[in-house]
């Protein structure tokens, strides 16, 4: 196919060539009706180009098909058998696609370590999990993507599940082994479901870890804007072989997405797939180079240790992206939430996440000379910084068997049960009818239906104290806990 062509983009310059006036949404009317102060910080072609797709970008009928061929070219920038748009963000691709996979069966198994958008997931279809743990690593307390032996046992304790849901690469940047867990499944007639979203600029360099479409999945769900370059809520579904029925998947979308897609998100996924197979494989290695320079030059800073080799092996991770930079400050005698809250504060440098002990520098193609250099100056001048920092309040860091709580109803039951605000010190034993989950990087420690435990709470509430984020229960600070009555 011809990846010169870019048909968002050509359609818009050919809207805006031909001067059309629209009597349609949006109501801003390309930035007439929308207030000069806002048009003053967003700039004026945001809302030049924000148009409607159908009577705006294409025709009332979609004779143009933009968006298909738009959709057809990244499906072949990429080795997929189809590929499809979504401006809502990977969170709803997601649910789309496990609707599409075991709507129907009512059972699916999924990896524990998944993003709340999996658990809304299983709340909305009322699906029944059978969970999969992941690989703890019970010194570094992390999670690393489920192993092919883990997820056969599961299988042969859950064998009717519809499908297998597993999150690779992780927001750490560690990945699973996704050719051997899809031969496992497609042995036995199942179709494997990779949360990809952290992996868009995976096909485009062989030094980055293998991408699930390459490695046998039936299929994956990646965030464009993630580390690619397309802007917040571009995702893309891909697709191959014939597991999953394509217009069943379509259909299970469509009821969930926007029927008002933004063509600024459309055009921007459009226009990165092409920069991609133009000049995806230099710009990823000057990246790649980038990021390797980088962590030779932070782990020289006293206190700072960069994570790599320990995130790899037998009983860690099949492979690791290493453009995501872990770096381990517990040698500084702080956490990770007092660093980045430091380095935002005072070097205005935004970390990709941060845990009791870590930050974690996401680097992309959008990364050069200038931004590691601001980045290494913020990060020598923290171990000045620290003996002005308060002591860190410990936190109750779990054993991993103490974060495998048992599932005593469906998600779905639980979540619109009756329920009821308990104290916290009151909740272990109760089930939990809300999702409780640190953010970044977005993996709840407690679901709704499952059997509080006294280890996790005291993690959760140790937590909240040492700087942890937890946006979704109704009392983030987690004084209360909200359970079935």
């Amino acid at each position: 196919m011809d990846h010169d062509d870019v048909p968002v983009l050509n359609a818009l310059a050919e809207y805006h060539r031909h001067k059309h006036t629209p009597f349609t949404p949006p109501g801003h009317k390309q930035g007439r009706g929308a207030d000069p102060r806002v048009r003053a910080v967003l700039g004026d072609d945001v809302f030049r180009n924000d148009v409607l797709a159908i009577s705006g970008l294409d025709d009332r009928s979609s004779s143009g098909g933009v968006i298909q061929r738009a959709q057809e070219l990244m499906a072949d920038a990429v080795g997929a058998d189809q590929a499809f748009f979504s401006t809502c963000g990977s969170s709803l691709s997601v649910k789309s696609a496990m609707l599409a996979v075991a709507g129907r069966h009512g059972r699916i198994l999924v990896g524990r370590d998944v993003h709340k958008s999996v658990i809304s997931g299983l709340v909305l279809s009322g699906l029944q999990p059978a969970w999969v743990h992941p690989r703890y690593d019970a010194e570094l307390h992390l999670a690393h993507p489920p192993s092919p032996e883990s997820i056969e046992r599961a299988l042969d304790r859950e064998p009717d599940v519809g499908g297998v849901l597993i999150t690779s690469p992780t927001p750490y940047g560690t990945c699973a082994d996704i050719a051997a867990i899809a031969q496992l499944c497609h042995g036995r007639g199942l179709p494997l479901l990779v949360d990809e979203a952290w992996g868009a600029h995976l096909p485009f360099h062989e030094q980055l870890p293998t991408w699930a479409m390459d490695a046998g999945a039936d299929l994956c769900v990646v965030s464009i804007h993630k580390m690619g370059a397309g802007l917040e809520q571009g995702s893309v579904f891909h697709l191959q072989g014939d597991l999953i029925d394509p217009a069943h998947l379509s259909a299970c979308a469509d009821m969930l997405a926007t029927t008002s897609p933004n063509v600024l998100v459309y055009a921007a996924m459009d226009g990165w797939r092409r920069q991609m197979v133009q000049h995806g494989h230099d710009l990823l290695s000057d990246a790649l180079d980038l990021a390797g320079d980088l962590r030779q030059r932070i782990t020289k800073l006293p206190g700072l240790h960069v994570l790599h080799d320990e995130l790899i092996g037998a009983e860690a991770s099949h492979e690791l992206d290493p453009l995501k930079v872990i770096i381990d400050v517990a040698g500084l005698g702080i956490s990770g939430y007092q660093a980045a809250d430091w380095l935002r504060a005072e070097c205005a440098i935004d970390m990709g996440l941060s845990d009791h002990r870590r930050v974690e520098a996401q680097l992309t193609i959008g990364d050069d000379e200038t931004t590691s250099a601001l980045l290494l100056d913020a990060l020598a001048s923290l171990p000045e910084a620290t003996g002005r920092l308060p002591e860190p309040p410990p936190v109750s860091l779990p054993a991993p068997e103490d974060l495998e709580l048992d599932t005593v109803m469906l998600p779905r039951d639980a979540f619109f049960a009756r329920t009821e605000d308990v104290h916290a010190e009151d909740a272990a034993g109760r089930i939990c009818a809300e999702q409780v989950t640190p953010y970044p990087p977005g993996i709840p420690v407690l679901l709704p239906g499952e059997r509080i435990g006294q280890a996790a709470l005291d993690y959760l509430r140790s937590g909240v104290e040492a700087g942890m984020v937890l946006p979704d229960p109704a009392n983030p600070q987690l004084e209360t806990i909200r359970v079935v009555a």
